[in-house]
């Protein structure tokens, strides 16, 4: 179904104030694109606080790269690197929440996040990947992504933050909140003793279970 601008610069305008009145964006942190198509990418601007956007500060991209119209993202380069492998994705939403990137700075030399002893995680996203950490704005942002692409859409990005992506926008912020919410209890989990994973029996059954539901975030 076709979408006008107009509804999905209002709906990103409520995402981005959802993500930071949960903590999860503060001051011009973080930025949400959605692609109508390859030449018309919506894209939050740099440097202003997500919290007071309006629709008038939106900035327009192609996918080659092309500033259509205001004062895009430093970070465009990740959301542009996911819409090329992914041709699924509609939207593609960057946050730092603040947990998950806790992870990766205690356990710097983590692959992904076990969320082998959580049922939720391995039915909801599959696994968690974590990116190594690559300079904010840079070329590498994007492609540290792609040996990702297009199966997990979402990943936390080492000492910085996470990037979801979905065929919605709603599909997008929900890979944030589950990011969170998994990231904090393992949190709590390890203050209270060792984690522990599932046994293997049941961890096979839920990733069998998991290819059956697909790839989507759940």
């Amino acid at each position: 179904m076709k979408v006008s601008e107009s509804a999905v610069k209002t709906q990103i305008l409520d995402f981005c104030r959802r993500l930071n009145q949960r903590g999860w964006l503060a001051s011009a942190d973080g930025n949400i694109s959605y692609r109508f198509t390859n030449e018309n990418i919506l894209i939050t601007p740099t440097g202003i606080n997500k919290a007071f956007m309006k629709a008038k500060d939106f900035a327009k991209i192609s996918l080659s790269n092309k500033v259509k119209r205001g004062n895009p993202s430093s970070e465009r380069l990740m959301h542009l690197e996911v819409f090329k492998k992914c041709p699924d994705a509609r939207a593609v939403i960057h946050a730092h929440p603040p947990t998950a990137i806790a992870w990766t700075l205690a356990h710097p030399k983590w692959a992904e996040l076990p969320c082998d002893s959580l049922s939720e995680g391995i039915l909801a996203l599959g696994s968690i990947p974590i990116v190594s950490y690559q300079r904010p704005g840079s070329l590498e942002m994007g492609s540290a992504l792609r040996p990702w692409l297009p199966q997990r859409r979402a990943l936390i990005l080492a000492r910085h933050g996470v990037i979801c992506w979905g065929e919605t926008l709603e599909e997008a912020y929900n890979g944030v909140e589950r990011l969170e919410a998994i990231s904090i209890i393992l949190w709590k989990a390890a203050s209270l003793g060792p984690l522990h994973p599932l046994p293997a029996e049941e961890i096979e059954y839920l990733q069998s279970l998991r290819k059956k539901l697909g790839d989507r975030i759940l």
